[in-house]
């Protein structure tokens, strides 16, 4: 493109299409020995632009290309540090234990419980898995990963600044990706359900868990799959090991849903509901999400149950979100 002001910054005088451009050296000079046609330029302009366009490119492959293969490198690095400690955890047999709730347990004091849950035993192990990463970074919360999909991951939280790792990773860098986020109104607990979590803190009720929607697949880019039933039922399945238990979630539901505008009060807004105390609180949850999903899951909950949420961009409204709610089974 011409850049008809020029002159103005430079001093010197610029030949616009189809006119010719003099420039005078001295007053016995002829002007017309000095009169150039613009399409003389042209293949010079070309050339020039075609140099910088290639230079762009190569470098935009390199910085992009380059921050993709650290992205991987160093998700292979944290998998190979989770993996090698749980694969050295001595294997002695272990006696099964039952978690599950019994089917006749009165649940009518259930939220008082909740409310004054006092920790009465000594704080568990941190799982070797878990130790290792946690040293690393002690905004590690947990590892989410569901079978057979890209979902492989750190959780992260940072208390200070709910944001912070929206495009930060492990290590805290930047990353277009960013990190799995739970939450700050969700509280992962920190002790274990074999103890009645008397080593710890309580879990929430809905433990809700953020994570881009990228085009790459990455953090929860493959969620879009749970639209398809087939899908759902053959990767039901979240699991969640948190510092000091593992957790298995089974999908009840998958749902569009969107996030609305705080003068919005006749909505249902899945992303305010964290606790319930009280089986209405828990119904009113529990409800609406059956109302919206896309599909019976044939998965039901009970009051005393808890949730886990996995949140990702949709667009198929504004502020579009796709959500996918496992029912905790383990």
């Amino acid at each position: 493109m011409i850049d008809k002001f020029e002159h103005l910054r430079t001093g010197k005088k610029q030949a616009l299409p189809g006119k010719p451009f003099y420039r005078t050296l001295g007053p016995n000079t002829e002007i017309s020995d000095y009169t150039v046609e613009q399409g003389e330029f042209a293949p010079l302009l070309f050339v020039c632009f075609f140099i910088v366009a290639v230079f762009s490119a190569a470098l935009c492959l390199y910085r992009f290309g380059g921050m993709d293969m650290h992205y991987n490198d160093q998700m292979k690095e944290l998998q190979e540090v989770k993996d090698s400690l749980e694969d050295t955890t001595p294997s002695e047999p272990v006696e099964e234990v039952a978690v599950s709730e019994p089917e006749t347990e009165d649940l009518s004091d259930y939220g008082t419980r909740k409310r004054n849950h006092v920790k009465t035993m000594d704080s568990p192990e941190m799982l070797p898995s878990m130790k290792e990463l946690y040293n690393m970074n002690n905004d590690l919360v947990g590892w989410l990963s569901i079978e057979d999909t890209n979902i492989d991951y750190h959780l992260m939280q940072c208390k200070e600044d709910e944001k912070y790792y929206l495009d930060r990773d492990f290590q805290k860098n930047y990353s277009a990706n960013g990190s799995l986020i739970l939450d700050n109104d969700s509280d992962i607990g920190t002790g274990t359900k074999i103890n009645n979590y008397d080593d710890g803190t309580l879990p929430s009720t809905n433990l809700i868990i953020h994570g881009h929607n990228m085009k790459n697949g990455a953090m929860f880019g493959s969620l879009d799959k749970y639209r398809q039933q087939e899908f759902c039922a053959s990767h039901n399945t979240i699991k969640l090991t948190t510092l000091y238990e593992e957790r298995e979630y089974e999908i009840m539901a998958v749902c569009l849903s969107q996030v609305f505008l705080k003068s919005q009060t006749d909505v249902f807004k899945y992303y305010k509901f964290f606790e319930a105390y009280t089986e209405e609180e828990f119904n009113d949850f529990y409800e609406n999400i059956k109302n919206i999903e896309l599909y019976d899951t044939g998965v039901e909950a009970k009051y005393g149950d808890e949730f886990i949420t996995l949140s990702v961009c949709a667009y198929h409204v504004e502020n579009g979100r796709l959500i996918v709610v496992g029912k905790r089974v383990k």
